[in-house]
């Protein structure tokens, strides 16, 4: 059993690249459980945990229902967005500059085989990571990620969770609105719930800009916690420019 978790800081980066790059870490930790099981071998898994912040990107789980996007092809090229169609659960949802995207890539086998329980304590990360900034962050029953002032007429969503898993082993995860451009939102249907609004932690502070890298830090003391995991950090790319 391996509670090491590698961090690894990928900057500013395409999410088609980023994704092929989860992909390949995904098949690394399957095949060497793939190999325990055929050759009686006893090898450790790792464990990784990619931060990544994407241009602006949207993108549709293999659940998720097409509708929901509202731009047709040219709209996108306008907008300077793309669009893929991705094997995570979930809707529709958007990535792009201001936003902290979280991709843990766990065996689960390493911790706990269960993927509820996963779930509800990436969501718990960013309950405990937005109480630190004097928010009341709560899940929303019937709908994923994590809300503020659920239950009312002003309900809005900070943070976005979309997974997949196989033999124990999940890839994808969570964005967290930190210094979004909330505009993007409008053009689709996020997660396919109508009437809810969507929020970043700036606005709700009433600031400018929230330091990332603060909110990074944060969310690892939470995630190690949580996980009870031991925090290695592998590699920090400082970000490129990007135009919010």
């Amino acid at each position: 059993m391996n509670k090491h978790v590698e961090i690894q800081d990928l900057g500013y980066k395409d999410y088609k690249q980023t994704w092929d790059y989860q992909e390949e870490l995904f098949k690394s930790v399957i095949d060497i459980k793939i190999k325990n099981r055929r050759e009686n071998t006893n090898l450790l898994t790792p464990n990784y945990f990619l931060f990544v912040e994407h241009p602006h990107v949207y993108t549709l789980g293999k659940s998720g229902n097409l509708s929901n996007l509202l731009l047709n092809e040219a709209q996108l090229t306008e907008k300077g967005a793309t669009f893929y169609k991705i094997n995570r659960g979930g809707d529709i949802t958007y990535h792009g500059p201001g936003q902290i995207v979280g991709y843990p890539i766990l065996d689960l086998d390493n911790f706990f085989t269960d993927i509820h329980k996963y779930l509800r304590l990436l969501e718990e990360m960013i309950i405990l990571t937005l109480a630190e900034y004097g928010l009341k962050a709560e899940r929303s029953k019937g709908e994923t990620g994590v809300w503020l002032d659920v239950g009312t007429p002003f309900a809005r969503k900070i943070c976005a969770l979309g997974v997949r898993s196989s033999r124990w082993v999940t890839m994808h995860g969570f964005a967290l609105n930190v210094n979004a451009n909330l505009g993007y939102f409008d053009h689709i249907i996020p997660c396919g719930i109508r009437g809810k609004a969507v929020t970043s932690l700036n606005v709700e502070l009433g600031k400018k800009e929230v330091n990332e890298v603060e909110v990074k830090e944060k969310l690892l003391k939470h995630f190690a916690n949580l996980f009870e995991a031991k925090i290695v950090q592998k590699k920090q790319i400082s970000f490129s420019y990007k135009q919010l």
